[in-house]
């Protein structure tokens, strides 16, 4: 079982989510998630560093694994993630995993292409996938189709290649990836959902794969201060994910979620100032077959996060 840190670069420069990483290590947590923006959600959020960056340099400062949830088409050709990947898998063996999904025009609107439907996304984040394991197999490829690549081939491959685990946030989404991904990762939510979307990862191929869960928390030691800080800075992720994925700037989503309420944010976000009740709810989580949780604190404070989770919730969680 891992217990993971979700490094959040939307919230936090890249020079402190090092040292958070770093505290997190420390404190107990044994692996590390990183997301990979482009664009913060909110312009209150302010930051969006470069993840493959950051990656080689925290995976140089931890001993922790780590993965990235990011997508390989339109701002990034297939090939390079790839490379990237592939890099890190070498210098850090056994280390590094790779989680691929169809974007979001927050992130890929900068390449200035055209923003496609869901299902032509879909297709060629697969053709993508292929693309990226035929590519660490050492193969040479050439591929024209939604996605273009010329005779790429890798130089410089790990001994073993990373897992590809694909994202999901939806039964359909979530049966689809089962199909070609060596894994799933999706976020928390309702019971009933959650469920919903495991069943069908496994019933579109999925069964005995790994699932990895992200588990979006606000923790402080006053639980007016851990919604409070929720609702300040994850407002605008409450949106319908196909609501989400096509709005352009942080502009749109904070124009959308000017709306939303604080009370509204305990749905998608595990609001609660008390570490048991934070570690009932993660052990849920766990008991749907989850084998990898990723906490992110989406309050801005952390330290008393760590500190805490370090303390108690992770060793309840690890048995230890």
């Amino acid at each position: 079982m891992i217990i993971g840190y979700h490094a959040s670069h939307e919230q936090f420069s890249p020079s402190v989510l090092i040292e958070l990483v770093k505290k997190a290590e420390a404190a107990g947590f044994n692996g590390a998630l990183s997301s990979d923006h482009y664009q913060p959600w909110s312009l209150e959020q302010g930051h969006s560093g470069f993840a493959w960056s950051w990656l080689g340099a925290a995976m140089q400062a931890t001993g922790l694994p780590f993965g990235v949830v990011t997508a390989p088409v339109q701002r990034y050709n297939p090939a390079i993630i790839a490379q990237g990947a592939a890099t890190l898998a070498e210098m850090y063996p056994g280390r590094f995993w790779v989680a691929v999904g169809s974007g979001q025009l927050l992130n890929e609107g900068i390449e200035g292409g055209v923003w496609p439907p869901k299902e032509e996304r879909n297709q060629r984040l697969k053709e993508a996938a292929w693309i990226i394991k035929e590519l660490w197999a050492g193969r040479t490829v050439s591929h024209h189709g939604l996605v273009t690549v010329e005779e790429a081939r890798l130089f410089d491959r790990p001994a073993r290649a990373p897992l590809l685990i694909g994202a999901a946030q939806s039964p359909p989404t979530a049966e689809f990836v089962g199909g070609w991904a060596d894994g799933m990762i999706t976020i928390n939510q309702p019971r009933e959902g959650l469920e919903e979307i495991v069943n069908a990862f496994r019933k579109g191929g999925g069964a005995g794969k790994p699932m990895f869960l992200k588990v979006q928390v606000s923790y402080a030691r006053d639980e007016d201060a851990a919604l409070r800080g929720a609702w300040e800075q994850w407002r605008g992720n409450v949106l319908p994910h196909d609501v989400s994925t096509d709005l352009r700037s942080p502009q749109h989503y904070e124009g959308i979620s000017a709306f939303v309420r604080p009370g509204d944010i305990r749905e998608h976000v595990q609001v609660s100032a008390s570490t048991e009740e934070q570690i009932r709810m993660i052990r849920e989580h766990i008991a749907l077959g989850f084998e990898r949780i990723y906490l992110h604190n989406v309050a801005i404070e952390q330290d008393e996060f760590i500190e805490d989770f370090g303390k108690e919730v992770i060793p309840a969680l690890l048995d230890r």
